[in-house]
């Protein structure tokens, strides 16, 4: 360990890269859901916020048309980009303009690329792995029974797929019937395919195992006492696996000797949910709860402090808080402001609310259902919002599905509002 953290921190210096170097990418308004990085070292980020950016030297260029939160990106050749999130939906992305490719009828986990370009595979909780081509013929489905978390072609065009049932499935074509590669008892979120004839998973129990692509037969086991698995990336130069856990640490994995190499807590709150390498191999890039991407040089990584400095509000202890305000944190803030900002949020923000007709406020991509509603917020409206959930209230909305049941917290929800949306107008 210490001869490659040796080489790590000379490949550092030789490239000008320092502790100082940590980076942060900043511009969401939601948490970090996925991270990609290609050939030329651009990187892209999917976010809670329904955005899709590309970032170059620091800088963002955001991509919008998802109506939900964006959760997977991934990468073509020329820098093309595919994007896909919670609205079901599939956009290939080329000049910074959107063209839907693809519809599921539930979320979508994940994409990838066969090695030939000619065709993207998505997964999706509806129960199903989309094919669709990219340059010529139909769209396919293959049905899998349950909900399909993660998917990668390896290079002879097969398909590697885990499920939320504990299963690793490998269809050998569209029209076969899949082989059990490995089962265990709980959902397998995440997988990594090597050419070198390996696979990688992580588990919702915390499992992060290594297993032989052919035969299925065990090469090493990682797990340790941190659960769930939600993140893989692997860097095949350098030889690099990054493994990222609910409990906000990243593990690194040198995949040369099958040792741990690094483990280190990366963020200070909430779960790693999205992890890149650089081109190079030299830096990882994560994203979880705060809308900053962090960017370690990972041979500084048992030296950096946790990541993210300031507690998200709907984290903070609630008894900090009168109960009106804890309704809103709890149940609104990832997605509002109180205050009218730019900052990117996933929903308007709300200065000045009661008395505003919905789907008004200039600037912001509203549903056609919401932009066409007749709902004028107050104390009324807001209440049925929360008693019946907004699926109901307002069927098409991008609003998520959660209600507050309990009469009373609707009405301390209203009358903290009341306040804190006319102050935040006045200012």
């Amino acid at each position: 360990m210490l001869r490659r953290l040796a080489l790590g921190l000379l490949l550092c210096a030789a490239s000008g890269v320092s502790a100082e170097e940590f980076q942060t990418l900043k511009g969401h308004g939601g948490p970090i859901m996925a991270l990609a990085v290609n050939d030329r070292g651009l990187v892209a980020s999917a976010s809670f916020d329904n955005s899709v950016s590309l970032w170059q030297e620091g800088a963002p260029s955001w991509l919008e048309a998802h109506e939900a939160a964006a959760t997977v990106v991934a990468f073509g050749p020329d820098d093309t980009l595919f994007s896909a999130g919670d609205d079901f939906v599939i956009y290939r992305w080329q000049q910074g303009l959107p063209q839907e490719i693809g519809r599921h009828t539930a979320k979508i986990r994940a994409l990838d690329l066969s090695r030939d370009g000619e065709w993207l595979a998505s997964a999706s909780w509806d129960g199903g792995i989309g094919l669709w081509p990219l340059s010529a013929g139909t769209p396919r489905r293959i049905a899998v029974g349950t909900g399909v978390n993660d998917l990668a072609f390896d290079g002879a065009g097969r398909l590697f797929v885990a499920t939320m049932t504990g299963q690793i499935q490998v269809f050998d074509s569209p029209e076969a019937a899949p082989r059990i590669l490995a089962e265990q008892g709980f959902g397998i979120n995440r997988l990594v395919l090597s050419d070198a004839g390996w696979l990688a998973y992580g588990a919702v129990d915390g499992g992060t195992r290594v297993i032989n692509a052919e035969t299925g037969a065990e090469i090493a086991d990682f797990t340790l006492d941190r659960r769930p698995i939600l993140a893989l990336a692997h860097h095949a130069e350098s030889q690099q696996i990054a493994v990222g856990d609910g409990h906000g640490y990243i593990m690194m994995i040198d995949t040369h000797d099958w040792s741990i190499a690094r483990d280190f807590r990366a963020m200070r709150e909430g779960p790693v949910w999205a992890l890149a390498f650089s081109k190079d191999g030299q830096r990882v890039w994560a994203g979880g709860i705060h809308d900053v991407i962090y960017g370690w040089p990972i041979a500084l990584m048992a030296s950096s402090p946790a990541a993210g400095t300031e507690t998200r509000t709907f984290l903070q202890a609630p008894e900090n808080m009168p109960n009106g305000e804890r309704q809103f944190m709890r149940k609104c803030s990832v997605c509002h402001d109180l205050v009218a900002t730019e900052q990117r949020r996933a929903g308007p923000h709300l200065a000045g609310l009661f008395g505003r007709p919905a789907g008004s406020l200039p600037g912001y991509r509203y549903s056609d259902t919401l932009a066409q509603s007749d709902i004028i917020w107050g104390a009324e409206t807001i209440d049925a919002l929360f008693d019946l959930g907004p699926d109901h209230y307002i069927p098409g909305s991008k609003m998520p599905m959660q209600r507050i049941t309990a009469p009373t917290d609707r009405q301390d929800l209203i009358d903290y509002l009341k306040t804190a949306t006319q102050h935040s107008e006045d200012n």
